[in-house]
């Protein structure tokens, strides 16, 4: 990727003329500030907020010695879970209160994403390529609950906000080399500098490469992250740049069958995802008078997804071979702004945001023979055929307010709305030829209203309520005629209209922080109305996107944090009543399913416990230990209990609840150096993430193709070693 490597070279060469003009400074001490919205302000006092936000700085997340950082997420933030469904570490499905973040094109997705004010969820299906964040500059995370509107489009079940290192805020050398299970190598390496005169730089790296724990599963990934800035007296800037590129196979679901046989096999393959990128923002503010900022964001984004998959097929002479290719093209630009303003008892934030961007997706299929090892193999002489394509473009552009008024001492109002406006527009190509141009407009305008009230002691109750929505993305508006159903995951036909998803969430709780204790508790539940899912058509192996007049997610969240002198303890409960809140019939690619109000939803666990521990049993060694248990989930497919179509028969396919051990060892023998060790998954447990329902076509000698569960199989015992070196 040329203009990658060009833009690189030029932002490596800005580092090192920051760096020459370096002068020594002393380290400051940093605050850590709770965004109100995407773009960077003054942000806002946590104890202020009438919902709870979960966050984490760069140096917890590297006290854990966490794979990635959805691993870090899945062991230490409540209410989320992670579905191995791909195979591949940077490629797992994220949930949050039962909402995905996801890099599957086709799965509904419900949390946005975040990285510097930048929304990082593709317009192509609002998808997540987690390959492409730059953990190396990650400096602190934040999951926001809730349908928040601050937080723009597809924030149904909550946000995510990552904000990028700098040379103020991380200053000096860090690098990091580790090594484990699975051949896998990793190496960070990252360096911040600032002078006297305000100029300021960063650079942040990451190599990945493995072969993986599962057969015919290597990747391989590089990011590279770089900022430059100058903050002068009121005012500051900064610009980053943002590139990477990846190739990572997964294998998927494995039959029940093959899975007892050999939890690290791969039904078909090859299964590869490649992907490059690009980002190039530019961060402003200053500071007005009377304690108000105003912060300004303008981006560009490029984006280049290709991927192969080897697929089988069931014909009358037996499994038949396929190859599926999918080509996509995407650019984004846009800009926000934001007003920060504190005026006695409150504090003001006013803003707009737009953002545009073009798509070009293209769907290939080639014949191909299928090996003895299921290797799929096109054919010499086979020629690609176009299957669909589709080009498109879409135009957001919202404006938000919110104040938090402290009405009396100890009681806070935090009141918000947002308004978006989206345009979507595209034109299709299938085997019935080009359609005409398709566009569509989406407005909605969602509201927010809370309080927090302190009761002494450290108590605090809160109460909160908020409405947010999501418009159909190209993928499903391209698959939503039952006269022209597709299979899954994506085959365009025609785009009538859907209607936006709209989430209403009302959450309640209190915290405890008394000294160095802290708790918090919450009750939520949130009603998404028109959810978009994948329905059935009456057409053997295909279905169509269409409006699904209710789904209903609640639950209760439950925290502690506490330490004694050596010794930090967390826990974390989750319990989670994810269901279908109306009648209504589904198609999972293998059966069409009869679901009925209270139905749950398959893929999420209804119970989720979290335990951790650190002890520093010297100034150089501690030791930790983690665990996560989950209880059973519903295979999609099973949800009303039975297996087959043809010959109903009920079957319990739930995939089993199952409990984690993770150990952990750090060991510092100079200052700046830090040597640790970690065994993921001590007892080897025999587990799956995530169950569908599929038809097998290599069953066992003497038997034939039939519907079988299909598992992710979760992740075996696996050791890493890894070295640290700060200055």
């Amino acid at each position: 990727m040329k203009p990658l490597a060009r833009a690189v070279a030029l932002a490596l060469a800005a580092h090192q003329a920051a760096l020459a003009q370096e002068a020594p400074v002393a380290a400051m001490a940093t605050v850590e500030v709770v965004a109100s919205a995407p773009l960077a302000g003054l942000g806002i006092d946590r104890r202020l907020l009438p919902y709870n936000v979960q966050s984490a700085s760069s140096e917890r997340i590297g006290e854990t010695h966490s794979d990635n950082l959805a691993d870090f997420m899945a062991r230490n933030l409540n209410g989320v879970n992670v579905n191995e469904v791909a195979g591949s570490p940077f490629q797992n499905d994220l949930t949050y209160r039962g909402f995905r973040a996801s890099p599957v094109l086709g799965a509904s997705q419900g949390i946005s994403v975040y990285l510097d004010g930048v929304r990082v969820n593709e317009p192509f299906g609002d998808v997540v390529n987690w390959d492409m964040l730059p953990e190396s500059a990650i400096g602190n995370v934040l999951l926001v609950p809730g349908s928040n509107p601050v937080y723009g489009l597809n924030t149904l079940g909550g946000a995510l906000a990552l904000a990028g290192k700098s040379g103020t805020s991380h200053p000096g050398w860090e690098a990091e080399l580790s090594a484990g299970s699975g051949a896998r190598k990793r190496v960070d390496l990252a360096h911040g500098s600032s002078d006297a005169r305000g100029w300021h730089s960063f650079f942040g790296s990451t190599l990945f490469d493995e072969d993986g724990w599962r057969a015919h599963s290597q990747g391989r990934l590089a990011n590279v992250y770089v900022k430059l800035g100058r903050d002068q007296g009121a005012s500051a800037w900064s610009v980053s740049l943002l590139g990477g590129s990846s190739r990572l196979r997964g294998n998927g679901l494995l039959p029940d069958a093959l899975y007892l046989q050999d939890r690290r096999s791969a039904y078909t393959y090859p299964d590869e995802t490649r992907n490059r990128f690009l980002q190039l923002a530019l961060n402003a503010s200053v500071h007005l008078e009377r304690g108000t900022v105003l912060s300004a964001l303008a981006y560009a984004r490029s984006s280049q997804r290709d991927t192969v998959n080897g697929d089988v097929e069931d014909e009358d002479d037996g499994p038949q071979g396929v190859l599926n290719t999918t080509s996509t093209r995407q650019h984004s630009q846009g800009a926000s702004v934001l007003m920060n303003m504190r005026r006695r008892a409150h504090r003001i934030d006013i803003g707009a945001t737009f953002d545009r961007s073009t798509v070009s997706f293209a769907q290939f299929s080639q014949d191909a023979s299928v090996t003895a090892q299921r290797e799929v193999v096109g054919q010499p002489d086979g020629v690609s055929a176009a299957a669909s394509s589709v080009t498109g473009s879409a135009r957001a552009f919202g404006i938000f307010a919110a104040d938090t008024w402290t009405l009396a001492p100890g009681t806070h109002l935090s009141a918000s709305a947002r308004y978006n406006y989206a345009q979507v527009s595209s034109t299709l190509t299938s085997v019935r030829g080009q359609q005409p141009e398709e566009r569509f407009v989406y407005a909605s305008l969602n509201p927010s209203l809370g309080i927090v009230r302190e009761i002494g002691s450290g108590v605090a109750l809160f109460g909160n309520l908020a409405q947010g929505n999501r418009v159909p993305t190209v993928i499903e508006l391209g698959c939503a005629d039952p006269q022209q159903p597709c299979q899954l995951p994506v085959g365009l036909q025609s785009d009538p209209y859907l209607k936006q998803v709209v989430a209403r969430t009302i959450e309640a709780g209190a915290r405890l922080q008394r000294g160095r204790l802290n708790g918090t508790l919450s009750l939520y539940r949130t009603s998404n109305r028109d959810d978009i899912l994948f329905l059935s058509s009456g057409t053997s192996h295909q279905g169509y996107f269409a409006n699904f007049d209710r789904t209903r997610h609640q639950g209760v969240d439950a925290t502690v944090r506490a330490s004694f002198g050596a010794l930090a303890l967390h826990a974390s409960y989750n319990y989670l009543d994810a269901v279908y809140d109306a009648d209504g019939v589904l198609f999972s690619g293998a059966r069409t399913v009869q679901v009925q109000r209270g139905t749950r939803i398959a893929g999420l666990p209804a119970h989720t416990l979290k335990l951790g521990a650190d002890w520093k049993v010297s100034a150089a060694l501690t030791v930790g230990a983690d665990a996560q248990a989950t209880s059973s989930l519903l295979t999609q497919g099973n949800e009303d209990g039975l297996t087959s179509d043809a010959q109903p028969q009920r079957t319990d396919w739930r995939v089993r609840g199952h409990a984690l051990l993770n150990l952990r060892a750090s060991w510092e023998p100079a200052p700046r150096w830090d040597l640790y060790a970690k065994v993921n998954n001590l007892f080897d447990r025999r587990y799956g993430t995530y169950g569908a329902v599929a038809r097998n076509l290599f069953p066992k000698d003497g038997e034939t193709a039939a519907n079988a569960r299909f598992v992710a199989p979760g992740s075996p015992r696996s050791i890493a070693f890894g070295a640290r070196y700060r200055y």
